[in-house]
């Protein structure tokens, strides 16, 4: 169910309602990768208290637990919202951080790709022209191969051909 901004900032202090405001989309992004760290444990703390007074008051109403004021609890109501306010804030940032993890991975991705190719590249215009020099003590050397790539897929080939099997077959039984 979703949590308009005016029923968070109503279930929360102000302090918290402020860090749950810069969880939300256009401010979360603009966030450093400090921010966003510090901002993430903030939270977390904030909601675990709020777990555990959740807890605490669900005991307290059970009877279970002895109550922390002069009665015990009667709702739990109010904690709750709380706690799924500060959850959902989590779920947010945690969203944005594991966004932010995936793109740095994918750039670094690519930059091992064209640091491996320029050295590919590289290597092969060191080698030069290695025409019948291998040698033994120098190991094993990749010979490229000299035959063309077929541009047919091999399914389109091995269709054509049970096609052709299939047409001899029909006349031959003619």
């Amino acid at each position: 169910m979703a949590v308009s901004r005016k029923q968070e900032e109503r279930a929360l202090s102000k302090d918290e309602w402020e860090l749950v405001q810069k969880s939300h989309h256009p401010t979360v992004q603009d966030l450093s990768d400090s921010d966003l760290r510090d901002l993430l444990k903030t939270v977390r703390e904030r909601r675990d208290r709020a777990r555990g007074e959740v807890n605490r008051k669900r005991r307290e109403m059970r009877g279970k637990a002895a109550p922390k004021g002069a009665q015990p609890a009667a709702k739990d109501e109010g904690t709750r919202k709380k706690l799924g306010v500060l959850a959902m804030s989590m779920r947010r940032l945690n969203g944005e951080h594991e966004r932010r993890r995936q793109l740095a991975a994918r750039i670094d991705l690519v930059e091992n790709a064209r640091h491996a190719l320029a050295l590919s590249k590289e290597k092969k215009a060191a080698r030069g022209a290695d025409f019948n020099s291998r040698q033994a003590h120098l190991g094993m050397r990749a010979v490229e191969s000299a035959k063309s790539k077929s541009l047919v897929r091999p399914m389109e080939r091995g269709r054509q051909r049970k096609a052709a099997a299939v047409a001899q077959a029909k006349r031959d039984a003619r």
